[in-house]
């Protein structure tokens, strides 16, 4: 029986509730649907409760206030996805709750849980019912219930905890997302499993094994049930913006921001505010903050995207940087002590390129780039990867080519590590970069000249790649076999065959009505030159004017990555 929590006490019990969530993040990725099947909630929620175990184990907190704050601050900072944003607010809801408190008995502590929920519904333009929302609104009630009559503070969170794990049951019937694809809400668990830790550390137990009873909802959600035309707003935009004014308003910027997008979620302390939305255009978001203060971080996934590889068999990829990147800044180690090299400004400008395969990087470089980066489609390189190529290229201007719309925030990040000036183009496919460097004016008078006609070029090119699928799928209308071959335009499902020759036929086809005056194919690994001037002959006979080159790019994952201009 425990009657008070101490500041050690909250100490021991983020960081069990910590290991809680880590220990079964896999499984909650497993869960994630809503807004989109992205397998992310998991290691969002994970990373950002991590975050303030961290920076715990780093302190002893002498109050429950002390190790509240600790927590709360640094979850705000440390805060990934809709679901680590909304835990965030939890805390500092929580934080709030416990500010005065040397120690905090079974009342207190479950008013301030009731506070934490406050602020997120708070936080929440819109808030969804049958969400995290709903689980710890319902938890914190039956707290304060419970706290009424009980001093024991481990009985109050037991309590709020079975609350919860009912109201979770009941997420499934709630949202209509994940009744379609038979789960309970992901960010919901995850918040439970965090409570269970939390418990666990306040009684001074090894961490809980769940033991879940009864007829569960499908252990994994039914991805292929979900379609990218379900997502009204294409990118999910998460930034960092330090505040002009301590008691600045973000009331207009919130008003705005709604008005461009959904699934918004707002945190902030005296210092900084954290924002998470949904939107087209997160461009125009980013500009509109930057008027309450100076941006500090930021990163952008296309969920679209996320959607249609997910639904074709592949490993989604999401920014993953921004951490490492802080750990770096935080680190104070200097570029030396790290064996980074820097070379000195030789020349004016520098190109850096990001690709896979021997083929791809030797274009690159005869177009002229000074490096490339080994990285692409599941395996993108660290934010540390590229601004080590930036620091090595012997220019006091470096543009990077990301060449993958999952690379391009990491790249952005460089430009506040290196003392260089750093230029991203937001090449999303290999054939954009390379339609980018043959765009470049190597004696520019400026670089706002070679960015400019760079970023214009984009537009003139259409990607296409084959690659395959990993398993069976239904998707926008195209009955997907594991194994078939799966034909891409600008990244969306173009269609698919167990016929490798059929999908260049149609893609043949393609390149006719939009009649390409130049074609390249770049064919990968598992390509061989005969085939691949086969399928260069294919499209000589369809597009008899156009120029046909067949390169070897040497990439994995895509058979073929084919540009048409």
């Amino acid at each position: 029986m425990n009657e008070q929590i101490t500041g050690l006490m909250f100490k021991q019990m983020v960081l069990h509730g910590s290991a809680a969530i880590t220990a079964q993040k896999q499984a909650i990725n497993d869960l994630n649907v809503f807004p989109v099947p992205d397998g992310d909630t998991g290691t969002n929620m994970s990373m950002t409760i991590g975050a303030a175990a961290t920076e715990l184990r780093k302190s002893n907190p002498a109050t429950v206030e002390q190790a509240a704050s600790i927590t709360a601050s640094t979850l705000l900072r440390g805060a990934r996805g809709n679901s680590g944003v909304i835990l965030s607010l939890l805390f500092r809801g929580l934080s709030k709750g416990l500010k005065g408190h040397a120690q905090a008995d079974a009342a207190t502590f479950a008013a301030a849980m009731q506070e934490g929920v406050s602020a997120a519904y708070k936080a929440v333009m819109k808030p969804a019912e049958g969400t995290v929302l709903t689980v710890s609104r319902l938890a914190a009630k039956r707290a304060v219930e419970v706290a009424a009559e009980e001093k024991d503070v481990e009985k109050v969170l037991e309590e709020a905890i079975r609350e919860g794990y009912d109201a979770l049951a009941q997420t499934i019937e709630m949202n209509p997302v994940l009744k379609k694809a038979g789960v309970v809400d992901a960010g919901g668990k995850g918040y439970l499993l965090i409570l269970e830790g939390m418990l666990s550390g306040m009684r001074g137990e090894p961490l809980p094994e769940t033991d879940e009873e009864g007829e569960a909802p499908n252990e994994k959600a039914d991805f292929a049930m979900m379609a990218a035309e379900e997502i009204t707003f294409a990118f999910d935009t998460v930034f960092i913006v330090r505040k002009s004014t301590p008691d600045v308003s973000l009331e207009g910027l919130r008003t705005y921001l709604n008005s461009i997008g959904d699934s918004l979620v707002i945190g902030e302390d005296d210092e900084a505010f954290k924002v998470h939305v949904h939107t087209n255009i997160p461009g125009s978001a980013l500009n509109e903050a930057q008027k309450y203060g100076t941006l500090e971080l930021a990163k952008i996934e296309n969920m679209r995207t996320q959607a249609e590889d997910l639904a074709a068999g592949k490993h989604v990829q999401s920014t993953d940087d921004l951490d490492a990147v802080e750990a770096a800044l935080e680190s104070g180690a200097s570029q030396e002590e790290q064996g980074h090299v820097v070379a000195e400004p030789e020349k004016k400008y520098g190109f850096l390129a990001v690709c896979a395969g021997d083929g791809l990087a030797a274009v690159f470089q005869d177009l002229g780039a000074d490096g490339v980066v080994s990285g692409g489609q599941t395996m993108n390189p660290s934010t540390e990867s590229i601004l080590d190529g930036v620091d090595r290229i012997p220019a006091e201007t470096v543009f990077i080519l990301p060449n993958n719309s999952n690379i391009i925030m990491a790249a952005q990040q460089c430009a506040a590590l290196t003392e260089k000036h750093v230029v991203v183009i937001p090449t999303k496919t290999v054939p954009q970069g390379i339609t980018a460097m043959m765009n470049v004016d190597f004696e520019a008078p400026d670089a706002q000249t070679i960015t400019d006609a760079m970023t214009e070029s984009l537009s003139t090119v259409t990607t296409a790649q084959i690659t395959y699928a990993a398993r069976n799928s239904d998707f926008d209308g195209f009955e997907i076999r594991e194994g078939d071959y799966l034909a891409l335009e600008e990244g969306k499902l173009f269609g698919t065959d167990s016929s490798l020759d059929a999908l260049l036929h149609k893609l043949a086809e393609r390149a006719v009505e939009k009649e390409a005056s130049f074609i390249s194919l770049y064919f990968g690994e598992d390509v061989t030159e005969e085939d691949a001037q086969k399928a260069g002959a294919l499209f000589e006979a369809a597009c008899p004017n156009a120029e046909v080159a067949v390169l070897s790019g040497g990439q994995p994952v895509y058979y073929y990555i084919i540009s048409m201009e």
